[in-house]
């Protein structure tokens, strides 16, 4: 198994707290860590925005990656919302074992 990290930014922490919630509950995530008050800068549509977000790191399966984007992009407030993953390279074992017992094979 190939655990993964999903990097998900919203645009409040209760919405965070939304989406988290239905993540785990589907067990499409281990776990949602969600991290407020984060500024971002980026580019949208022409100008240089500034905004304060917040994010959600999910711990999951690579196999469940598209569930669970499909998920967020059905609950998200953004046209284009992030949600970005990254492999798990090393990891304590149990660990590990974990996010499989409590995922969706």
């Amino acid at each position: 198994m190939t655990a993964i990290i999903v990097y998900v930014t919203v645009g409040s922490a209760a919405e965070a707290q939304k989406i988290a919630d239905a993540v785990v509950a589907d067990r499409l995530a281990a776990c949602a860590n969600i991290l407020p008050s984060m500024q971002s800068v980026y580019h949208w549509e022409g100008k240089i925005e500034t905004a304060e977000e917040t994010v959600v790191l999910f711990k999951t399966r690579e196999t469940l990656f598209p569930a669970l984007e499909s998920c967020v992009r059905e609950m998200h407030s953004y046209k284009t919302p992030c949600i970005i993953a990254w492999p798990i390279s090393q990891a304590h074992a149990p660990y590990l074992d974990w996010i499989l017992a409590e995922t969706k094979p």
